[in-house]
């Protein structure tokens, strides 16, 4: 686990790295309010692979990873042919549905008719995604980390090269036509990635086609198939539902406290295009760690093993605390001046005290329901994601309307629905595996230790910049000098970085 980790964290990184690199050009080359378009349309694609593959990807991952710990690799095979299938036969109405409706959907729904021509245009980007996922989670599922990490280092590279290079060769265009170009360019990404992964996946299935095991029927497969994936498909679909609703309602509750449309929508851009997605940069780590966890709970509770379930969590909280924590604080403390160096917008850098809070509990948030998806526990992951999304949405809508708060209570809604998810998920989980919560060590430690190097670094770098130092460098003396502080406050805690990640 800590291999296939490690190497997702690194190539996620990387990958993240590249496409905060692509945000940015692509923000500087299209503008606030087209960035708050394309925002508009990626909910619609999230709902429809919540209603086609995300479930189906979770089922591949979780039962190939029980499959491959009896060493039953036939049984792995026909569930990959089994999920694409069922793939194919959601996808056709969703897809059907979409054409026929793009116009309602657009202004009725999305409230703008310049996101037609890229909700057409996502189908084929859909299909391929799918496609790409349920490949990359037979692989996730099997432990074999390394092709897919390639892939998406590639497919950041290629994402970036042609929906940037599309924009340079057909720009100036009208907003609904730049959207479309957007959409054009990731699913000529998406088309690499299915390909690959397909080919990938094919040659590593033949080479254990002769190898012995239960092919189990298709009423059984079907049942465990469903066990698996409908909880997490009816999760996904229902929290981007309540995610779309939250994006389509922030525009709409500008306008109506008496923002210009343009206004609400490049506030809109820059708040979710920016803001968040800079927050998020250094949370790769999570999201690897999710891919690694959640097949390896699941092969330790098929093989009775509650012991290392538990040893598993635990490691998996410290390394979320760690390492999450210190990024969220140098990022309150130098993101405003990384916003304007990044994105040439000054007001990227606003509510980044409480959007990080946000980021740091969604973080234990997304932990524990991999956590709870590894061990058995589908529906009460689904769940507390429901009762989160719904807090958020809620919140979102009623202080929104209030006067004179605006995004503020888009902020405090994305906060009090974190909060909810990632202690309503900590109840599950404990109740599931036994698992005790060490305060110190997973939230008190790092925490104070964050805490402190962030106010020494703003000190540090309010100071180089008062004697003349330049933005850039003095980013990088901080960044430098808050690390090796924060190691140093969270040694002298009596908590050491190889403790949590070598610890037998």
């Amino acid at each position: 686990m800590l291999y296939g980790t490690l190497l997702l964290t690194g190539t996620g990184i990387c990958s993240q790295a590249l496409g905060f690199v692509y945000r940015i050009l692509l923000s500087r080359l299209i503008g606030a309010e087209v960035m708050g378009l394309y925002q508009l349309v990626m909910p619609v694609y999230s709902v429809l692979m919540s209603i086609t593959a995300v479930g189906l990807t979770a089922a591949v991952s979780n039962l190939s990873a029980s499959y491959h710990a009896v060493g039953n690799r036939a049984a792995i095979a026909a569930l990959l042919r089994r999920c694409l299938t069922l793939f194919l036969v959601l996808f056709a109405p969703a897809a059907a549905v979409t054409v026929l409706c793009y116009d309602p959907i657009s202004v009725y729904l999305l409230g703008d008719a310049r996101t037609q021509t890229g909700l057409v245009l996502l189908l084929p980007c859909v299909l391929l995604t799918g496609v790409e996922n349920l490949h990359k989670h037979y692989f996730y599922g099997t432990g074999n980390v390394r092709p897919p990490a390639a892939v998406e280092l590639c497919e950041q590279v290629i994402r970036a090269g042609a929906v940037l290079g599309l924009l340079v060769l057909f720009l100036p265009q009208n907003p609904e036509r730049t959207v479309a170009l957007i959409v054009l360019g990731m699913t000529a990404c998406e088309l690499f990635s299915a390909l690959t992964l397909l080919l990938l996946a094919r040659r590593s299935l033949d080479r254990a086609a002769g190898l012995p095991g239960r092919v189990p029927g298709r009423r059984e497969l079907n049942r465990k198939v469903a066990a698996l994936a409908l909880p997490v498909a009816m999760t996904s679909l229902l929290g981007n539902l309540m995610g779309s609703a939250t994006a389509v309602i922030i525009p709409q509750q500008l306008v109506r406290a008496g923002a210009e449309v343009s206004q609400a929508m490049s506030a809109f851009g820059v708040l979710c295009g920016m803001t968040i997605p800079m927050l998020c940069l250094p949370t790769a780590f999570i999201g690897a760690l999710g891919l690694t966890l959640m097949p390896r709970l699941a092969q330790a509770a098929a093989l009775g093993r509650t012991d290392l379930v538990r040893s598993r969590l635990d490691r998996a909280m410290l390394a979320t605390s760690v390492l999450v924590l210190p990024a969220m604080a140098l990022l309150t403390v130098l993101g405003p001046t990384l916003g304007v160096l990044l994105f040439r917008e000054p007001t990227a850098g606003n509510y980044l005290l409480p959007l990080a809070v946000g980021v740091a509990l969604s973080c234990w948030q997304a932990v524990l329901s991999g956590a709870l998806n590894g061990v058995g526990r589908q529906s009460t992951a689904a769940r507390n994601a429901l009762l989160s999304a719904v807090a958020e949405l809620g919140c979102t809508y009623f202080l929104m309307g209030l006067p004179g708060v605006g995004l503020r209570g888009y902020v405090a809604g994305f906060v009090l629905s974190a909060a909810l998810g990632a202690w309503l998920n900590w109840r599950g989980v404990r109740k599931a595996t036994g698992l005790k919560a060490r305060f110190f060590a997973w939230c008190a430690a790092p925490g104070l230790a964050a805490l402190l190097m962030g106010l020494v670094t703003r000190l540090l770098f309010l100071t180089l910049r008062s004697r003349g130092l330049a933005d850039i460098p003095n980013l990088g003396v901080c960044l430098v000098f808050g690390g090796v502080f924060y190691l140093a406050a969270l040694q002298a805690q009596g908590v050491s970085l190889r403790s949590i990640f070598f610890r037998k």
